[in-house]
């Protein structure tokens, strides 16, 4: 059954959802889509899922896949030029967060001539962001970062030296649609990275300073789905019922993180830019470190974590229960495959101090629930490392 729903991006969620894509293409009055993606999502046959359906209804496309990993100015104006080139007139951007988050960056410059960097939100970019962008549609192939449902686009930045963000409202995708079929194919350990990825945005912004109590309950929602799917679809890949509840809790999490994130993607975002790491996989690590970082100051809050992840906190304190949250963390990081160390993923102390300014510049951990220092970085990298 596929289910319709708004949070206000329009969501398709199902098992063959990708079929519907050709009446959406229509609804929204175009005719001619740039498929936004990457070689790996070719190389595993995506593009031609999508494709399939819009040779029956009989409309054209064009493909652009030359998305970085981590994604790039570059990224962005090749795409562009793909688009005009084309003759395109809407995004459909296919893959994990890194093709999602250069869509929203192509149908961004589509209509906005600036440099991509003038419209970084450190820079008051999001006020120069108008609501004169071609549709985009979404179509994720992990369950990680949400951005399918986000207002935010995420690039690293050659002329800043760093990752930074894009966001506002006008940049939401017209529509998701989230099939899990298409992410059935994903090996185990990207399933496990991005589905702590999706963990990590649900919980950092349950623990955000931030007041927003719709969040809150979105986040603790998919806390909860991550704790009954994650090690399913781990262990099974095909197992469609786990994929569609890791899709659900990964848009929950990009929900959730309107209200802001904290510490642990202010460590990661510097790991994939300095170090390569994939950034679920930077998320996974250091996130049991900064919970301990955090147990004294949002002991209250974790405990709730600890109920959601399933763990017996009955009768305990406050700060038992918190211990108790991060002890689950660290169990399931272990029983999907996640590596313990950061050395273990190319990490070396000689990064550390280039590490810990790049963690400072980072936004994130403003709305963290215990103040951070640039030593407090610093060591909470030792002590992942």
């Amino acid at each position: 059954m596929i289910s319709r729903f708004s949070i206000p991006t329009q969501i398709l969620l199902g098992p063959g959802a990708v079929r519907e894509i050709p009446d959406l293409v229509r609804s929204l009055g175009r005719r001619r889509p740039l498929i936004v993606t990457d070689a790996g999502v070719v190389r595993a046959g995506l593009v031609e899922r999508v494709t399939g359906p819009f040779r029956d209804a009989g409309l054209s496309w064009a493909v652009f896949d030359g998305v970085h990993p981590n994604p790039v100015e570059e990224d962005v104006a090749a795409g562009l030029m793909a688009y005009r080139d084309g003759g395109c007139d809407l995004v459909l951007a296919l893959g994990g967060g890194s093709p999602l988050d250069a869509g929203k960056g192509i149908r961004l410059k589509v209509t906005h001539p600036l440099p991509l960097e003038d419209y970084e939100a450190g820079r008051g970019g999001a006020d120069r962001i108008g609501p004169d962008v071609p549709p985009m549609i979404a179509v994720p192939t992990t369950a990680g970062t949400g951005s399918e449902v986000g207002r935010s686009a995420v690039f690293t930045f050659r002329t800043l030296g760093r990752k930074s963000l894009i966001f506002s409202p006008h940049l939401m995708p017209s529509f998701a649609v989230a099939d899990p079929e298409l992410t059935v194919g994903l090996p185990p350990y990207l399933t496990a990275a991005t589905g702590m990825d999706a963990l990590t945005h649900n919980l950092e912004s349950y623990l955000s300073t931030s007041y927003h109590p719709i969040c809150d309950a979105i986040a603790r929602g998919g806390i909860r789905l991550v704790a009954q799917h994650l090690r399913r679809a781990v262990r099974c890949g095909a197992d469609l019922d786990a994929r569609q509840g890791m899709l659900m809790a990964a848009m929950m999490g990009a929900t959730a993180f309107q209200k802001d994130l904290g510490a642990a993607h202010s460590l990661a975002h510097p790991l994939s830019t300095v170090a390569g790491v994939h950034h679920g996989l930077a998320n996974a690590v250091v996130l049991p470190h900064v919970l301990a970082f955090n147990a004294h100051a949002a002991a209250a809050k974790l405990r709730d974590v600890a109920e959601d992840l399933g763990v017996e906190v009955a009768g305990l304190s406050d700060a038992a229960a918190a211990r108790k949250a991060v002890d689950a963390v660290r169990a399931l990081n272990r029983e999907i495959g996640i590596p313990e160390r950061l050395s273990q993923v190319g990490v070396t102390g000689e990064m550390i101090p280039e590490l810990s300014r790049k963690a400072m510049e980072d936004g994130c951990h403003r709305t963290n629930p215990r103040p951070c220092t640039k030593e407090d970085m610093a060591d909470l990298y030792r002590k992942a490392l």
